[in-house]
């Protein structure tokens, strides 16, 4: 362990999402329900208990702080306030041995390769990853539903 630290969506995007109702950097409204399924808060990184916590969806752009154009797709949130996840270099517990696809970036958000792991070897797939000098950053993806969940930042 020790080549990357984890990185949730920042605190300032999940306050905006629950002050305003809407999407940051988009003005589309959130959507709030309580949650019906699987749905990872992108803030936490923790689940939020179906049929028990209320959600927000909303679209929002994993690349937007990296200052590179625009890929927003749909993410949830806790409408209650949640802690930011702390980011350590281990994969946060409710993603372990899921289908998860790392997809590695360089400069300029070059995709550098995509990585499909399940059965608990993402942390060692994502060192790996962090072998090679031209990854910057991962993002890590449900490959089941494709959503964007958090990002690998370089330690």
């Amino acid at each position: 362990m020790g080549s990357f630290r984890v990185a949730a969506i920042p605190t300032a995007v999940a306050e905006s999402v629950r002050s305003t109702q809407k999407a940051p950097g988009y003005g589309f409204p959130a959507h709030k329900e309580v949650a019906a399924g699987r749905a990872p808060c992108r803030h936490c990184l923790g689940l939020i208990k179906v049929n028990e916590e209320e959600l927000y969806l909303f679209d929002y752009d994993p690349f937007r702080e990296l200052g590179v154009p625009p890929l927003p797709g749909p993410v949830y949130v806790h409408v209650r306030d949640c802690e930011r996840h702390k980011g350590g270099g281990a994969f946060p517990e409710e993603y372990r041995g899921r289908l998860l696809t790392l997809d590695a970036y360089g400069e300029d958000r070059a995709l550098v390769t995509e990585v499909r792991v399940s059965g608990g070897d993402e942390q060692q797939a994502a060192e790996t990853l962090f072998e090679d000098p031209k990854v910057k950053y991962i993002h890590v993806r449900s490959t089941e539903a494709g959503c964007y969940l958090f990002r690998l930042d370089r330690a």
